[in-house]
């Protein structure tokens, strides 16, 4: 018996639109390119009545399936459906997502004839377990660890909801990286070889499909690199500029047409896929013109849009990422004079007017775009796995990381007042401890409100969860005196505890991951993932059968040809209609393949006897 292969964990960029993987092989990180040779997938999932497509296949029939094709579920993730920019999406969205227990967002689809609901963890596991199938190609062995990249500003619910999503996927996650701070890594190692600098401000402007970060760092010739400071949008990239122009052109097929289209889900599924293509187009080109046929009601569409139209609809949003740049400087305590370099990454990074709006506020500053905006987060999330997995090699040793935490951590108080434990910008993994007092004579119990955020009130802020410590002694207000302790992982995952010390007595509960998945939900999701996985294979299976009658029947059908060529009908001893009737008989096999894609195996090896009659009966005459 050989031993077993082994493989290092894997760095995935998991992206609202996009999602990478990358790994290190043969002494460097290779992206690694899915089964239709692209180097980055489509964060798509979709549903039909035979199967279950993830990916380019997802993506590719958006337009004709929008109802049951899901996209953007990072910006659902860890989120509640009373949440309002879930309230603000789900108007824009052609697939349905109603409220489940606990206020939890559940995507409903028909599938295989039936309604189903998946909450966003579950679809953002199918990409990932996506992901990970592409890696275990490319490696020919089983990855079972990975370092998984999140926006800077997720808040704790949101990482928790991302770290059960790669369980259920059937992944490990040895670390999870904020998606600015990896890029980084991929910087400091391009830059590396060629520095002279003892140390460099950089700032890393990440601008995605659906988030955008930026962070503030310092990074040294030999590798250590550590975030000073960050700041972003969980809800700001590429997907809200495409949204603009889709309402832009909703309202110009009303002018044009007097007719309402924003209800019309299939028509907007198709506008949206052309809104993305000229959007990609007038990022190099001044115009470009969209030409839909039969948009609505037979209705043709075709107008112009230019470079000046797409900056004017989404302005405000561009502005935005400026102030998020500043107010980061701000936080870091530094002047845009003391940053060295601009670092680009994200899709969205490519447009013209963002990069004309970031090159003016650095004063003229020239932007680094050395390194690709599509594969960067990947790749230093790859070399972060490699360090983790014990690779032993000059570059990845040399690499550390100090990472920080985005948003400050507390808890409610009396009066609506939040009380910070951990400031936002505080370096992790950390642990800090603060001193309470019952509020009441004769206490016996506290609630505890667990906060995220920045406002002074602490109902402002994002309620990440709560629990009762009890067993109080009964004792006159102020008197009994409690100890909490909110500790960060390296992952940026929160666990919050709390005693009792007055009497000496110890009670205490820990809080970890309010807002994702419970064990019972989690082992669910992945005995269900793990029936998907059996269907997949059995599709593919199928198809691979499928297209083996096919193969068949065309290669009978072209050696037929080729004979009738050489040798002429005569020669070959068969009749004009013996032969007539070979060739239909395998042209109507290859119709029925064409008209039944979803054929068992059982029938599809029925039309492979057939044809195995028709090539006997070939070769009989051929001898003659």
């Amino acid at each position: 018996m050989s031993a077993k292969r082994k493989v290092p964990a894997i760095g995935i960029d998991l992206g609202t639109t996009y999602s990478c993987v990358a790994v290190w092989q043969q002494n460097r990180i290779e992206i690694i390119a899915n089964d239709q040779g692209n180097r980055t997938t489509p964060s798509y999932v979709a549903f039909n009545d035979t199967d279950r497509l993830v990916g380019d296949s997802a993506k590719n029939q958006a337009a004709y399936n929008p109802t049951n094709t899901i996209f953007d579920v990072k910006r659902l993730i860890g989120k509640r459906m009373s949440d309002k920019t879930v309230q603000e999406d789900i108007k824009l969205w052609p697939f349905k997502v109603i409220a489940g227990s606990g206020d939890k967002p559940k995507i409903v689809v028909t599938y295989k004839g039936g309604k189903k609901e998946f909450c966003a963890e579950e679809i953002s596991s199918m990409v990932l377990a996506k992901m990970k199938g592409v890696a275990e190609t490319f490696l020919g062995s089983t990855v079972e660890k990975a370092v998984i990249t999140v926006p800077a500003y997720f808040n704790d619910s949101q990482r928790q909801s991302t770290k059960d999503a790669a369980k259920v996927s059937g992944l490990e996650v040895v670390r999870m990286i904020n998606e600015p701070t990896a890029a980084a890594i991929a910087y400091a190692l391009d830059n590396r070889a060629s520095s002279t600098h003892g140390k460099m401000n950089v700032l890393v402007f990440d601008l995605g499909g659906g988030t955008f970060d930026v962070s503030l760092l310092t990074i040294d010739k030999v590798g250590d690199i550590e975030v000073k400071a960050t700041g972003g949008d969980t809800h700001l990239g590429g997907e809200d500029f495409d949204n603009r122009m889709v309402d832009h052109f909703v309202k110009e097929f009303k002018r044009k047409h007097k007719k309402d289209i924003s209800k019309n889900v299939k028509a907007l599924g198709r506008l949206r896929v052309h809104c993305e293509r000229a959007k990609r187009v007038i990022s190099t080109a001044s115009q470009t013109t969209i030409d839909i046929e039969c948009l609505s009601n037979g209705i043709d569409f075709s107008a112009k849009f230019t470079r000046a139209k797409f900056e004017e609809v989404n302005m405000d949003l561009f502005n935005n990422c400026m102030e998020i740049v500043k107010t980061c400087l701000e936080d870091a305590k530094m002047d845009k004079t003391s940053v060295d370099e601009v670092v680009l990454v994200g899709g969205s990074s490519r447009i013209p007017k963002v990069q004309e709006l970031l090159q003016r506020f650095f004063n003229g500053k020239k932007l680094c775009q050395r390194i690709n905006p599509d594969e960067a987060v990947a790749y230093g999330a790859g070399y972060l796995a490699a360090k983790l997995s014990g690779v032993d090699n000059e570059a990845v040793r040399g690499l550390e990381l100090i990472d920080i935490t985005p948003l400050s951590l507390g808890v409610g108080c009396k009066g609506d007042v939040m009380s910070v434990l951990i400031p936002k910008n505080t370096p992790i993994p950390t642990k800090k401890e603060d001193k309470f007092y019952t509020t009441s004579d004769g206490q016996t119990s506290v609630n505890i409100e667990v906060y995220q955020g920045e406002r002074l009130k602490s109902t402002e802020n994002y309620l990440l969860g709560n629990f009762r410590l009890s067993g109080l002694p009964s004792a006159p207000r102020g008197e009994v005196e409690i100890i909490e302790c909110f500790e960060i992982d390296a992952n940026g995952i929160l666990t919050v505890s709390a005693r009792e010390l007055t009497t000496g007595s110890n009670n205490a509960i820990n809080i970890t991951g309010t807002g994702s998945l419970s064990k019972p939900e989690v082992n669910k999701m992945i005995k269900d993932a793990e029936q998907y996985k059996f269907e997949d294979e059995a599709h593919v299976k199928a198809v691979k059968a499928h297209q083996a009658v096919v193969d068949y029947a065309c290669k009978l059908r072209a050696k037929i040809k080729l004979y009738e060529v050489r040798l002429g009908i005569i020669k070959m001893g068969i009749s004009p209609k013996e032969l007539e009737d070979i060739e239909h008989q395998i042209i109507q096999t290859i119709e029925w393949l064409d008209e039944n894609h979803d054929a068992d195996t059982h029938k599809l090896k029925n039309k492979e006897l057939e044809l195995d009659d028709v090539c006997r009966r070939t070769k009989a005459y051929l001898s003659k």
